[in-house]
C-alpha cells in the first residue's frame, strides 16, 4: 500500500478529472505529468509564470521523449491550468508539436500465418488470433469476458473501450473453435463465486485480475522472434493487419471504420497508403505506353 503523501493540489486535480469520468489511463497520465512539471520547477505548480512554461517546453524539446510523449505531458499540465487552477494566460502558452505521420507497419498474410503457427503457447496462439482476426486493441483482447462472446449471433461485444465507447465485431468460425479449445484449458482457480459471464477469459497472475497488456506483448515477441520476424512489429501491428487486409480483399471501408471503432474516416483512410496488395494492382499509366505490358496486364490469369 502506497505511503505516498498526497498534495491537496494533487487531490483538486484528482478530483477534477474523477468528476469528468475521464478513464484511469487519463488520471494516471495527468497526475504523472504534472509531478513531472513540478519535479522541474522545484516549486508548487500554482506558482508558474508563463516563462515556467516556455522553459519546460524547451526542456522537453531537448530531452530524448518522442513527440507524442511530449504532448501527452504538455496536455496533463494544460489540463492543470485550465480546469483545476483556473489561469487561461499560462494555458495560452502551451503549445503541440507537430508529428511525422508514419503509414502503419503491417504484416503480410504469410508472416501471420507463420507467426500463428510458431506462438510460444497455445494462450499466446488465441491472445494473437483476436488482435488479428477480430482487428481487438491489446487493451481490449486481455480484458475480454466470457460474457462478451456472442456465439449466437457470431459477434463479439467490446465493452467502454477507448473513448468509453462500446462496439461489436465479427466472432470467425476458426476464432470460436479457438475460443472453446482455449476455455476448456485456461486456469479456472479463481473461477470461484464469479458468475461464468464475468470471468475473465485470460486471468492474470493475481487473484481476480486479467492477464496483462506487458504479459501479453511479451508472448508476442517471443512468438514473433520463433517465427523469424526481423520487423519491428508490435502487438498493434495486428490490428493494422486486420484493417490492411481487409481493405485488399475489397471490404467497404465504413464497415472497417466500425470494426476498429473509429470514429473519423480520416483514421481508418490511412490504410489505403499500406494496402501493397491494393496498390500493386494498379495500372501505371506508363504501361498503357508500352504494347508488350499493356497485353500482360490484359492477359493476366485471375
Amino acid at each position: 500500500m502506497s505511503t505516498e503523501h498526497v498534495s491537496p493540489l494533487r487531490q483538486r486535480l484528482i478530483e477534477d478529472i474523477e468528476a469528468r469520468q475521464l478513464g484511469k489511463g487519463t488520471l494516471t497520465s495527468h497526475v504523472r505529468s504534472c509531478k513531472r512539471f513540478a519535479a522541474f520547477l522545484k516549486a508548487c505548480p500554482s506558482t508558474a509564470t508563463p516563462e515556467d512554461i516556455r522553459r519546460f517546453q524547451h526542456h522537453l524539446a531537448g530531452s530524448d521523449l518522442s513527440i507524442l510523449t511530449r504532448n501527452q505531458i504538455m496536455t496533463g499540465v494544460k489540463f492543470l491550468f485550465r480546469v483545476t487552477l483556473r489561469r487561461p494566460d499560462l494555458v495560452e502558452e502551451i503549445f503541440y508539436v507537430r508529428a511525422p505521420k508514419k503509414i502503419p507497419l503491417v504484416m503480410s498474410r504469410e508472416e501471420i500465418k507463420r507467426l500463428l503457427l510458431m506462438a510460444v503457447s497455445e494462450q499466446a496462439r488465441v491472445l494473437m488470433s483476436l488482435a488479428y482476426g477480430c482487428g481487438l486493441r491489446i487493451g481490449e483482447v486481455v480484458t475480454l469476458k466470457a460474457g462478451h462472446i456472442d456465439s449466437s449471433q457470431n459477434i463479439i461485444r467490446v465493452v467502454q473501450s477507448k473513448g468509453r465507447k462500446d462496439r461489436n465485431v465479427m466472432l470467425p468460425g476458426e476464432m470460436l473453435h479457438l475460443l472453446r479449445q482455449w476455455w476448456k484449458v485456461r486456469r479456472k482457480r479463481d473461477d470461484a463465486g464469479v458468475v461464468p459471464e464475468k470471468r475473465w477469459l485470460f486471468p492474470g497472475r493475481h487473484k481476480g485480475r486479467h492477464l496483462t497488456a506487458r504479459q501479453f506483448s511479451r508472448l508476442f515477441h517471443e512468438s514473433a522472434e520463433a517465427a523469424g520476424i526481423t520487423k519491428p512489429v508490435t502487438v498493434h501491428s495486428l490490428r493494422h493487419s486486420f484493417a490492411t487486409h481487409l481493405l485488399e480483399d475489397g471490404t467497404d471501408i465504413r464497415y472497417i471504420q466500425a470494426l476498429l471503432g473509429h470514429t473519423k474516416l480520416d483514421t481508418t483512410a490511412r490504410y489505403t497508403r499500406v494496402a501493397t496488395g491494393t496498390i500493386a494492382a494498379i495500372d501505371s499509366p506508363l504501361d498503357q505506353l508500352s504494347p508488350r505490358t499493356s497485353r500482360r496486364r490484359k492477359t493476366k490469369p485471375k
